[in-house]
């Protein structure tokens, strides 16, 4: 009789072990279902900072007269900058660059004047609405006689943008709440229930000009990449 009890209760406790495994099977099963989706957030601001590089160029056979030149154009340049607005902490000046076409190896010895001075004034300003307003005023330095230079690549405005840190966390929070509606979509279509998340990953923030004609306005982005569990 004593054997019939131990039978009758090992059989109990096998059975009682498979149904265990069984819902651990299940649970594992369901911890496995996961949908996976991206949030985005993108916002348009903008640039609160510019480098603005003002070149010309002074030519001449006299380096003494091309240095006279120089300052009294830099003069002129100084007291139109200040007349608009800008503070002299904003103005930084670089020495001229001279180019001399007789000491060149490859020179061009045609050329009627032997050197060029290439100066370069850059003002650099947290104010680009004023900036950017000056810019537009650059025909009125024509008539001092200072004519600017842009087909030099190495001297373009550049805008940027410095104040992410003060959006970053509604962005964030913004492409996590568009990725969580995402997977909802995802689990009410599956006829499922969405579950806790199982990984989650922000993707770095990117800066970039809105288009080419408007450097001076900013698209900030951030995707954000989500995993949550899926439950019946």
């Amino acid at each position: 009789m004593s054997r019939v009890k131990e039978a009758l209760l090992l059989a109990i406790g096998i059975l009682g072990l498979g149904a265990f495994l069984y819902c651990a099977m299940i649970h594992t099963k369901d911890r496995d279902r996961v949908v996976s989706v991206r949030g985005l957030s993108e916002r348009e601001v903008k640039a609160d900072f510019v480098i603005w590089p003002i070149v010309y160029k002074e030519v001449g056979n006299d380096l003494s007269l091309i240095h006279d030149a120089v300052q009294t154009k830099n003069a002129t340049l100084a007291k139109f900058l200040r007349d608009n607005g800008v503070d002299a902490a904003e103005i930084s000046w670089s020495a001229p660059e001279i180019e001399d076409a007789q000491g060149e190896r490859y020179g061009d010895n045609r050329r009627p004047f032997r050197y060029i001075a290439t100066v370069v004034t850059t003002v650099a300003s947290k104010n680009v609405d004023r900036v950017r307003e000056i810019m537009g005023k650059q025909g009125e330095l024509l008539k001092q006689g200072i004519a600017f230079s842009g087909d030099d690549y190495r001297y373009r405005k550049i805008y940027s943008f410095n104040g992410l840190n003060e959006i970053k966390p509604a962005m964030i929070d913004e492409a996590n709440k568009n990725a969580r509606a995402a997977a909802e979509k995802f689990a009410t279509d599956s006829e499922s229930k969405l579950g806790k998340i199982k990984t989650a990953t922000q993707g770095q923030f990117s800066i970039s000009d809105r288009d080419e004609n408007t450097p001076f306005i900013k698209n900030v982005r951030v995707v954000t990449n989500v995993q949550y569990f899926l439950e019946d």
